[in-house]
């Protein structure tokens, strides 16, 4: 025996649904763009699939009979629920709904990304964030195992997989204990550090960032001697504030407020830093394709 449910059509229920609301078939038909006989044809056969009457019908009107009050609610939710289950399908495709996982290094989470961010989730409240700091490295290995859906990093060192977009670029600055003989009057060049110890971000975490270091310092005749390596700002800036030795970090790094360290920006440098937005070629997430509108713009 077929059940009534393997027999039940939509758009049987979308012909009740605006007959029990007019309650007259030939301004439901015109809503439904139908002749008024093919409607009372669908709604013979709806009623036939249920066995019940749904609507009395006299010469004078039409009326929803006790069963078609019963079955209204039941049509209603079932509708209702169809259609924002198709809504949210096309929001989906769309971008408009959905996760987003981003990678980033700390300094792009000071001055980039938070605008970029706020103004992408004011306009899709429905798509949800999971951000996650993660040094250079780690992202490229979770952007290639699809644990995050882009990242953004100072490394250009990508595989062919990956798209990659320069987003920021910004100075150095150099990083000094709070009494240290260097101020901003007296500074000249960095050339004045040549005999002190660094604080750097370790070589293989951002070959290119460590690079971009060394050509710094090669601009006035000097390699920097290394005495700790450090990958977060905050454990930088607690060494350099006891003394272990200067650093050089990107600009938006700066935290002035919270340590017994000063900061000289580099304004007058041929190297600058970059931030790098990467993300797979062939990622499937719809909802990155809407972020990347408000990035490559």
């Amino acid at each position: 025996m077929i059940s009534k449910t393997n027999q039940l059509e939509i758009r049987h229920m979308r012909y009740f649904l605006v007959l029990a609301e007019t309650l007259h078939f030939r301004k439901a038909a015109s809503k439904m763009l139908i002749s008024q006989s093919a409607l009372s044809q669908q709604i013979s056969l709806l009623e036939s699939i249920l066995g019940v009457k749904l609507f009395d019908r006299t010469n004078r009107k039409v009326s929803l009979s006790p069963a078609g009050i019963s079955f209204l609610k039941e049509a209603q939710g079932i509708i209702n629920y169809l259609d924002k289950s198709m809504e949210r399908w096309q929001q989906t495709l769309d971008g408009d709904i959905g996760q987003l996982k981003i990678g980033f290094v700390g300094s792009a989470m000071k001055n980039y990304l938070p605008p970029i961010i706020k103004h992408f989730t004011n306009d899709f409240s429905k798509v949800g964030l999971s951000l996650e700091e993660l040094t250079n490295s780690d992202q490229l290995l979770a952007l290639e195992q699809d644990h995050i859906d882009i990242g953004f990093l100072r490394s250009n060192k990508v595989s062919p997989e990956m798209n990659i977009k320069s987003v920021y670029t910004e100075n150095f600055s150099l990083v000094l204990p709070e009494g240290h003989s260097i101020t901003e009057n007296n500074f000249i060049n960095i050339g004045q550090c040549a005999d002190e110890s660094f604080i750097l971000y370790p070589n293989e975490s951002s070959p290119m960032y460590f690079q971009q270091i060394l050509n710094l310092c090669s601009e006035h005749n000097f390699s920097p001697k290394i005495s700790h390596k450090a990958i977060h700002g905050a454990t930088i800036f607690k060494l350099v504030e006891n003394g272990m030795g200067l650093s050089i970090i990107p600009n938006s790094l700066r935290d002035e407020n919270n340590y017994k360290i000063r900061f000289i920006e580099l304004k007058e440098t041929k190297s600058k830093t970059e931030l790098f937005a990467v993300w797979r070629k062939n990622y499937k997430n719809p909802v990155l394709k809407t972020f990347l509108g408000y990035i490559l713009n």
